[in-house]
């Protein structure tokens, strides 16, 4: 069974956005608006400044896929990467799909110059922790604040 990873175009739009609102549900029970996550979605593919989106096919059947968004570095004069919105069907997991999409994105990375790599993840995930660690990702000392705005 082939794996390739590939960016995501337009007629991905719509499993990316479901994709997302299950993660969202899956990992911190969240429940998104459908509609405010597939316009959210089509702004990454539509405005490339923002990021992109990386899809795993198996046997060209799409099976799971990550968002990178960029932050600037003024300490390092760099980009670090964010990977987000990592999602893989169920009968996918625990076969590759996220090492091979996070390759991907460590080598796209390199390539472009940035300064690392980074993501977030659930206190409580600690199967996605230990795939991370596994990947060589190392749990930073820095705790995350956020100060919602708007609705």
């Amino acid at each position: 069974m082939s794996l390739d990873i590939r960016r995501a175009g337009p007629a991905d739009a719509d499993n990316l956005a479901r994709w997302n609102t299950a993660m969202a549900w899956e990992t911190e029970q969240k429940r998104l608006d459908p509609a405010t996550v597939a316009r959210g979605v089509r702004v990454v593919l539509d405005e490339p400044r923002r990021g992109f989106y990386l899809v795993a096919e198996r046997d060209g059947v799409a099976v799971g896929c990550l968002m990178v968004t960029y932050e600037w570095s003024d300490w390092r004069c760099g980009d670090f990467w964010w990977v987000q919105s990592v999602y893989v069907e169920a009968e996918a997991r625990g076969t590759g799909v996220f090492g091979a999409l996070y390759r991907q994105v460590k080598a796209l990375a390199e390539g472009a110059g940035a300064v690392g790599l980074r993501l977030y993840v659930e206190y409580e995930n600690e199967r996605a922790q230990r795939t991370y660690s596994g990947l060589g990702m190392q749990r930073c000392h820095y705790h995350m604040y956020e100060a919602p705005l708007g609705d």
